[in-house]
């Protein structure tokens, strides 16, 4: 079984990068703020997270969102 890690460990451990998530859990159920998830990829373009997004598998988050701009990525319900 994958090791459950909080966002903030998230964050510490994969700086920079995006990362595909699953198991996820929000800070109060808000389905945006990330509290605690298993990593399933971190090895993966924003391209391809998206890709699995789409097909429901994960969702993707970029660890620093200070330093990236995002336009539209969007997550299935």
């Amino acid at each position: 079984m994958a090791e459950r890690l909080t966002w903030k460990e998230i964050q510490e451990k994969y700086p920079d990068r995006w990362v595909g998530l699953a198991d996820v859990e929000y800070v109060d159920n808000d389905g945006i703020s990330v509290k605690a998830a298993v990593v399933k990829y971190t090895d993966k373009s924003k391209g391809e997270l998206t890709q699995k997004m789409l097909q429901g598998e994960i969702i993707a988050r970029y660890t620093t969102p200070d330093n990236v701009f995002q336009l539209g990525m969007a997550e299935v319900w």
